[in-house]
């Protein structure tokens, strides 16, 4: 089953550098994550008056396994560890198991 960690990130003080920063740096680091099998990202917008993230970002694992392993090791910790250097607006992460409900 798939397994997905969902990152969204808050608007930052400056958001071209942030953009740079992670398409030049953060993406490279976590695109070497083991066990990634899809990774995707968007700039959200509201569909109302609530604030909608700055950018969205998902990352598909095989299974919890994976994602666990992947996270833990040396790739996801240096991915981990370079969000403070870009998310000026915070980051909020959580991960869970896929349900496919389209059928």
């Amino acid at each position: 089953m798939t397994h997905r960690l969902l990152v969204q990130y808050g608007r930052p003080t400056d958001p071209a550098a942030f953009d740079r920063h992670y398409r030049d740096v953060h993406v490279p680091l976590a695109r070497k994550i083991p066990g990634i099998v899809r990774f995707e990202t968007g700039h959200a917008e509201a569909l109302g008056d609530e604030a909608a993230p700055y950018l969205v970002a998902t990352l598909d694992f095989e299974s919890a396994e994976a994602f666990a392993a992947g996270m833990g090791s040396p790739d996801g910790a240096a991915a981990a560890g370079d969000v403070p250097n870009f998310a000026t607006g915070g980051a909020t992460m959580s991960h869970f198991d896929v349900d496919d409900v389209t059928r």
